[in-house]
């Protein structure tokens, strides 16, 4: 009796080491697929498109949040960081222009209500 039930626990073992390679196999397969899968997809919208149009005659506050990326209703503290991060990327002594540096510094003035009136900018 007792030989009977160590045949069967030795026939088990390979049973399981058997099933658990056939669970590492598929395990497997479907990780390459979801790779392939997530690298196939196409890319996501979250790369942040910018203004394209030109300047107007008259900055207004669509134009200046558009020129700093924030909305019209941003707060003020926001507004600062906005034209910081804006103008560190376009300072005229890091080779960027002294038109866009003008604009930047005017659209953040409009921004923060300090544009009474005219242009404001310098070109």
């Amino acid at each position: 009796m007792q030989r009977q039930s160590r045949d069967s626990t030795e026939m088990v073992a390979p049973l399981i080491a058997g099933i658990a390679v056939a669970a590492a196999a598929y395990a497997g397969r479907y990780s390459i697929r979801a790779w392939q899968a997530f690298k196939a997809r196409p890319p996501t919208a979250r790369v942040r498109r910018f203004y394209e149009g030109g300047f107007q005659p008259s900055m207004t506050r669509r134009e200046a949040a558009l020129i700093l990326g924030i909305r019209e209703s941003t707060p003020a503290e926001k507004i600062k960081e906005a034209h910081r991060r804006v103008m560190v990327a376009n300072h005229p002594d890091a080779g960027g222009s002294h038109y866009l540096a003008s604009k930047i510094n005017e659209a953040k003035d409009m921004m923060m209500r300090r544009n009474k009136g005219g242009s404001g900018s310098a070109f």
